[in-house]
């Protein structure tokens, strides 16, 4: 396969299946059928209506259509080309998301897919900060984390449309805040799996790295805490 579709992994990531491997191992044929489950209610729930969106790492669109249905105005970014062409009827970036650099500011940026549990604190950082520099004075950030125990309580699974999410393991590292983590994505037609770091970050831990990038919790938005709205600090 070209190195067009598949592109240089990111250390500690990998994936396996047909089709295109995003750098961080996503299967860009998964991210097609993935459901958009609840997310898009959750968006919706927490930023005024119309409003002016930014979501980073927008994937094949699976939140991005929905959000749009709904009225929302959606730039969509991506680092990968071949997730891109899946997205329809929004402004699309293809970046990564920590060099990200647009002249303008949203009313909410989204930072989905527990993207700030990066193994790499820099590189986690650097995603914060891209979300506080893209966002207007009177916005905010809505961020997906993962749940407290989730790198204990493995194996897990749930069905996903006519398919079904494993986590298979999460196994330690040489950081014993780093588990390295195995998916397992299970159609009829087909299996999937993305392996990727992750850093446990409990409640306290994630709210002074939001304080890091110049973000402050406003509220959880779920019972299990794991979408969170930021306001900027002035």
């Amino acid at each position: 396969m070209s190195d067009f579709l598949r592109q240089v992994p990111r250390e500690g990531h990998g994936g396996t299946g047909t089709g295109a491997i995003t750098p961080d191992g996503c299967a860009v044929e998964v991210y097609t059928r993935l459901p958009a489950g609840d997310e898009p209610d959750v968006i919706a729930s927490a930023v005024p209506a119309g409003a002016a969106l930014l979501e980073l790492g927008c994937g094949a669109g699976r939140v991005t259509h929905p959000l749009l249905d709904r009225g929302f105005a959606v730039t969509a970014v991506d680092e990968s080309p071949r997730m891109l062409e899946h997205v329809r009827g929004a402004r699309t970036v293809c970046s990564p998301i920590e060099t990200l650099e647009l002249d303008e500011r949203f009313d909410a940026v989204l930072l989905p897919s527990f993207l700030v549990h990066a193994s790499d604190v820099r590189v986690r950082d650097a995603l914060l900060h891209a979300c506080r520099r893209h966002v207007a004075d009177d916005g905010c950030v809505l961020v997906q984390r993962e749940g407290e125990d989730w790198h204990t309580r493995v194996p897990r699974e749930r069905r996903a449309g006519d398919g079904l999410v494993r986590i298979a393991a999460a196994d330690p590292t040489d950081d014993p805040r780093v588990s390295a983590v195995r998916c397992e994505y299970v159609f009829p037609d087909g299996t999937w799996t993305q392996t990727f770091l992750s850093r446990r970050l409990d409640r306290t831990e994630f709210e002074e790295v939001l304080a890091g990038a110049g973000l402050a919790v406003d509220t959880y938005l779920t019972g299990d805490r794991t979408w969170v709205r930021a306001l900027p600090v002035r």
